[in-house]
């Protein structure tokens, strides 16, 4: 008789594993998907906010320069801190580096919202709908997402927010210029809502998009941490620097808030070469700026095209607009595929269209004369 062999006969039934309960409740992240493939057509991605000119040319020859990759990286990005506090006027001390602002949330959800010693979750306020990696991030810390319904006309309810806030509350987010929706947060509307937030809470302005801006009544993050200690700044070099490969962001915030993300920050979580191609990139950014304010045209371009068209849709001040599109949004997404464009559709809610090329951004405008024309089938 032969003996069985156990590395391949047999099966071995492991004890079930099961992930944390949490998992089940938490939306999936749906990244942009890439563009479909039409015979004839340039393929467009305008489906993830990316930038769609590439690093600056100093920037590529500095990452080409990278060889010790074999090398960790300093853990405290002190080269890119020191060109942070240079360029914002702050102090290096207030800057806490991550893996893109996302990575950088993460730390101060980490650091400052969780559950009690005794099981009671945390809350964190946002508005909704806003950046889609809230609810996930908010849950896996382990605590409570408050959801606050926006505006009609895409923007902040502040008033809303500050009449959600509980004892339980430790952190509200604000997104500006909001994603996917686009309008800013004023400077005025800031300042009083802070003024409403227990001084114990910690208040986050989500700036991704702030390079972008063009309203001179926007708020400027950095301007309102400088006054209120217990506010937190997140910038990223994603979008207007081009590197969103590489995963670099950070935060601003006072010293008794660092200490606390420094604790709660991965160690390594921005790679030598992300680094010194942040720093080359700020070291040009008079390039960066006029790369961007190229971007900003062709966003007016849009906006005025849909203007023109009749389409009503909210301020758009980030490199995106955002169509309200309801039970059309589906086919909007399906129709824009068929022109080799990729957009961000949301459910029934509507389409995130991000600002490209000079040649997506014109097809898209086709496309939207064509969805509202009277002969465009429904």
């Amino acid at each position: 008789m032969t003996e069985s062999n156990p590395t391949t006969d047999a099966v071995v039934q492991a004890p079930g594993v099961s992930p944390r309960h949490v998992l089940s409740k938490l939306p999936k992240y749906a990244a942009g998907k890439p563009p479909a493939v039409v015979e004839g057509l340039m393929a467009y991605k305008l489906s993830s906010n990316e930038n769609p000119l590439p690093p600056l040319p100093a920037v590529l020859a500095a990452i080409a320069e990278q060889t010790a990759i074999n090398r960790y990286p300093d853990p405290l990005s002190t080269k890119l801190r020191n060109a942070l506090a240079a360029f914002l006027d702050v102090p290096a001390e207030d800057v806490v580096t991550g893996a893109g602002s996302l990575g950088a949330l993460n730390q101060l959800l980490a650091a400052f919202a969780g559950q009690s010693d005794e099981g009671v979750a945390d809350e964190v306020i946002y508005a909704w709908r806003s950046f889609e990696a809230y609810p996930i991030s908010v849950g896996l810390a382990g605590a409570q997402s408050v959801q606050v319904p926006l505006n009609a006309d895409g923007t902040h309810d502040l008033d809303a927010m500050a009449a959600a806030v509980t004892d339980r509350t430790r952190v509200i987010l604000l997104c500006t210029p909001n994603n996917p929706t686009g309008p800013v947060l004023t400077t005025a509307a800031v300042e009083d809502f802070v003024r409403r937030v227990p001084a114990n809470v910690i208040l986050v302005i989500d700036e991704a998009y702030q390079e972008f801006v063009r309203d001179d009544s926007a708020v400027d993050g950095v301007s309102i941490y400088r006054k209120y200690p217990n506010v937190v700044v997140l910038r990223t070099f994603s979008k207007a620097h081009g590197l969103a490969g590489l995963r670099v962001g950070y935060s601003i915030s006072n010293p008794e808030v660092t200490a606390s993300l420094r604790v709660a920050n991965p160690p390594f979580s921005v790679s030598n070469v992300a680094e010194q191609a942040a720093v080359v990139s700020l070291e040009h950014f008079e390039e960066v700026a006029q790369r961007v304010q190229s971007i900003v045209d062709e966003r007016e371009k849009v906006v005025a095209g849909l203007k023109d068209l009749g389409w009503d849709f909210p301020d758009a001040q980030g490199n995106f607009v955002w169509l309200a599109l309801g039970e059309q949004t589906q086919e909007f997404a399906q129709r824009a595929e068929a022109k080799a464009l990729s957009v961000r559709a949301f459910g029934d809610e509507g389409v995130r269209v991000s600002i490209g090329e000079p040649e997506a951004n014109a097809r898209l405008l086709e496309l939207c004369a064509e969805f509202r024309s009277p002969d465009s089938p429904s």
